[in-house]
């Protein structure tokens, strides 16, 4: 005889509620991440399939789903080349949990809805790992948990459903914690794919042109945090040092092409200096950051001739990392001749007006010095403007920047003096990286900001090597002793946290910067070497993973059983039931006939019967009365009917 198929129970109104909340909850912390049409579809067909539930419609067709499914794949691949990868993934994803509610007419395939709602919560990290982004992820995970228990029973409430799921999620709480804190770390971003890792990222570019900076002026992304060992130095210290450029067209500095070296190109002093860590955000760049000038480089990195520090590939996971600089450090007093004739490269015919006047403070110098103490005169004297909507500059950019617009932002400051400089015969280079930073006063971290980016110029002279002149600070002081609001001329654009107005914004973004920050040192950046400085501390001297896996097992096993142990003790304290039975089988324990483990409540109540034939009725009442309470739906006098059960008992006399 053949065997025939089982098949699963209809979706009651409820049910399909949930599958459709599910939907909709999966769908809205993705939908920025999505195109427009594609957000705007999904959306549609959650709101059809709501209207066909409602007016109690027929689902579509086979034939019209296959065709919405292959037109939303085609459309997937239309905009973004191809079905595979991070971002196309998701999006089929998405479109996938949309168009199965059009046919979801079972529980099984209910719980296909439910298992993609799933996976759509984890792809929520791809994009984000912050804390609403886990929120959000917790929020669809407690609302696809709610819809697996409806589809099982759909008889409670909305609000009973979200509590017991939270509950069942709650209770895998202590497991997830031990898994984090125990489980080997993999060095790395966990969330997103190698061909995507890149992609909306900010940050300081490899080249400088007027406008390069200043447009980052307009961000208060955070670039780096800064801890300090002992106390921060003074603001005009806060040269964050970055990329070099050393060559020039007329109009772009760009980096020198060479090989990184392993160390940096002068020893460090034995004492002193300044000691700090630093918690890089992604950029995609190779480039780290650190106070001038650095001592030593960093675990993991490299180091440039020209005392830049650099990762080993692009950053494109947070980084922490130690240093220790020197600002009174002077280095490259050997440079060679080589290096201080490229430093000295100026395109043929380029700026003629400034390459002139470098001509005239050259015939007036006996040395480099004099040179630049003219130019800084010069500087001071021409009531140059610091703004962040500089008028735009032609093919002779210095030139016209200094006698003709005057206005500009650090870029070109930098690059004026750099080139009139170069011009009078001193080598000079651009210097590209952060200035300043802000204190939170909730955790004492120095944050530092896309806005804080800035350009000054090295000029080399004989004796004291490579010397910080920052042009700006000659003609804008107020840049480097405040920040760049008190710069700026009134009316220019800032970061909306920047102004005055806003002040009350900048207290609450203090809390949260603080709060994020801990997130980030203490969950995104718990890597392997915060795990073993960890496990040290816990009592591990060499944590290994067969030590680990060992500690994991155990603490898993006690937590299990001190879980198993909370259950049991809060299920006989919340049911009543249960209670009263366990009472009635106490009093008659004392005469021989405790219940046993397995034993119902009808085949209890014979056994008691035929041993004592003068409660055999009462002990039959009361096992009926039992069974309709325990496994009968629940009914409206139920509260009445365990009163009469608890009276009963509380009267029973074996």
């Amino acid at each position: 005889m053949a065997a025939t198929r089982t098949e699963t129970p209809a979706l009651a109104a409820a049910q399909t509620g949930w599958l459709l909340a599910i939907g909709f909850v999966a769908l809205a912390p993705l939908a920025p991440h999505l195109p427009g049409w594609l957000a705007g579809a999904t959306l549609a067909a959650l709101v059809w399939r709501g209207w066909l539930a409602w007016r109690q419609r027929p689902l579509p067709s086979r034939w019209r789903l296959t065709l919405l499914v292959l037109a939303g794949s085609a459309g997937v691949g239309y905009q973004f080349g191809s079905l595979f990868g991070q971002n196309p993934g998701v999006a089929l994803l998405v479109l996938f949990l949309a168009l199965k509610q059009l046919e979801t007419r079972t529980v099984r395939d209910g719980l296909a809805i439910v298992l993609l709602a799933y996976f759509l919560a984890l792809a929520q990290f791809f994009y984000s790992q912050t804390i609403p982004a886990a929120l959000a992820t917790a929020a669809v995970a407690i609302t696809a948990t709610a819809t697996l228990l409806s589809l099982t029973d759909a008889r409670p409430a909305p609000a009973a459903q979200l509590r017991r799921a939270a509950v069942i999620l709650g209770q895998a709480l202590p497991f997830m914690l031990l898994l984090f804190v125990l489980f080997p770390r993999v060095q790395g971003p966990l969330w997103g794919l190698p061909k995507d890792a890149g992609s909306g990222l900010t940050g300081l570019s490899d080249s400088m042109a007027p406008g390069a900076i200043s447009h980052l002026s307009r961000s208060d992304a955070i670039a780096f945090r800064v801890r300090f060992d002992d106390a921060m130095p003074e603001r005009a210290q806060l040269y964050w040092r970055g990329p070099v450029l050393s060559e020039f067209d007329g109009r772009t500095w760009r980096p020198r092409r060479e090989l990184p070296r392993a160390t940096l190109p002068y020893a460090e002093p034995a004492s002193g200096g300044i000691g700090y860590e630093v918690t890089l955000e992604a950029h995609g760049k190779p480039w780290l950051f650190a106070l001038e000038l650095p001592g030593a480089t960093p675990e993991l990195a490299f180091a440039t001739l020209d005392f830049q520090l650099l990762a080993k590939a692009p950053v494109l996971a947070r980084q922490r990392y130690l240093a220790r600089s020197y600002p009174l450090l002077r280095a490259g007093a050997d440079e060679s001749p080589a290096l201080r004739q490229q430093a000295l490269a100026l395109p043929a015919g380029s700026n003629p007006r400034i390459r002139r006047l470098a001509a005239s403070w050259r015939a007036d110098a006996r040395s480099d010095g004099d040179v630049l103490r003219q130019a800084q005169a010069f500087f001071l004297r021409q009531g140059l403007i610091y703004t962040l909507n500089p008028p735009l500059l032609g093919e002779h950019s210095a030139d016209e920047f200094l006698f003709d617009t005057r206005q500009g932002f650090c870029e070109h400051f930098a690059s004026a003096f750099a080139v009139a400089m170069r011009a009078a015969g001193v080598p000079a280079r651009v210097v590209t990286g952060y200035q300043g930073g802000e204190v939170n006063p909730v955790d004492g971290w120095l944050t530092v900001r896309q806005y804080d980016a800035h350009a000054w110029t090295e000029v080399w002279l004989a004796g004291r090597g490579w010397v910080r002149v920052d042009p700006t600070a000659i003609s804008a002081p107020t840049r480097i002793d405040l920040d760049l609001a008190a710069a700026v001329p009134a009316g220019d654009p800032l970061p909306l946290l920047m102004r005055a107005e806003f002040s009350w914004l900048r207290d609450l973004r203090f809390r949260w910067d603080a709060v994020t920050n801990t997130w980030n040192q203490w969950v995104l950046g718990y890597t392997p070497e915060r795990q073993r400085q960890l496990l040290q501390r816990l009592g591990m001297p060499a944590p290994d993973w067969r030590a680990m896996t060992a500690l994991l097992a155990a603490l898993c096993g006690i937590a299990l059983l001190l879980l198993t142990a909370w259950i049991l003790r809060r299920q006989r304290r919340a049911d009543p039931l249960a209670r009263q039975w366990e009472k009635l089988s106490r009093r008659l324990a004392r005469r021989g006939l405790g219940r046993q483990a397995a034993e119902g409540p009808f085949d209890y109540a014979e056994r008691v019967a035929r041993a004592l034939p003068a409660v055999a009725a009462e002990m039959r009442g009361l096992a009926a009365l039992y069974a309709r309470l325990r496994y009968a739906p629940p009914a409206a006098d139920r509260a009445k009917t365990l009163d009469q059960l608890r009276r009963r008992v509380a009267c029973f006399r074996p």
